[in-house]
């Protein structure tokens, strides 16, 4: 199967695709939970413990692992104060703001929508039972 692609347009049908390898990035909750509370605080920074304590759930590690994807691809600054222990601070980027938006609307419609797509499991589950 061919698809047509627009000149200079990705095709996300591709795994080698950047523009689908960066939604894939930026589509995670960890990594949509860091933009949130990173924005919240915009234009200020936001400590690593602070981060870690407003994302319950996430590990020490994959917040790293999250904040460094986002920091490689520019969308969040990372400050180091030469204390003891060292001070973490992250902030997002211009780019970063840039991305609030389009995942703000997308947890609007996920909070719009919650109580139908629970209706749809509750009734996919009870069919699967019958």
């Amino acid at each position: 199967m061919t698809t047509d692609v627009p000149a200079g347009r990705g095709d996300l049908f591709d795994p080698r695709c950047p523009t689908r390898q960066l939604l894939d990035r930026v589509g995670t909750k960890w990594t949509s939970m860091a933009i949130k509370v990173l924005a919240e605080a915009a234009p200020g920074e936001v400590r690593f413990a602070e981060l870690r304590r407003r994302m319950p759930g996430v590990s020490q590690k994959m917040l790293s692992v999250t904040l460094r994807a986002l920091v490689r691809d520019g969308l969040v600054a990372r400050r180091v104060e030469p204390t003891v222990p060292p001070g973490v601070h992250y902030r997002l980027t211009d780019l970063g703001l840039s991305l609030d938006g389009p995942l703000a609307a997308l947890r609007d419609w996920a909070e719009t929508h919650m109580p139908e797509v629970d209706r749809n499991n509750r009734r996919a589950d009870a069919d699967a039972d019958a």
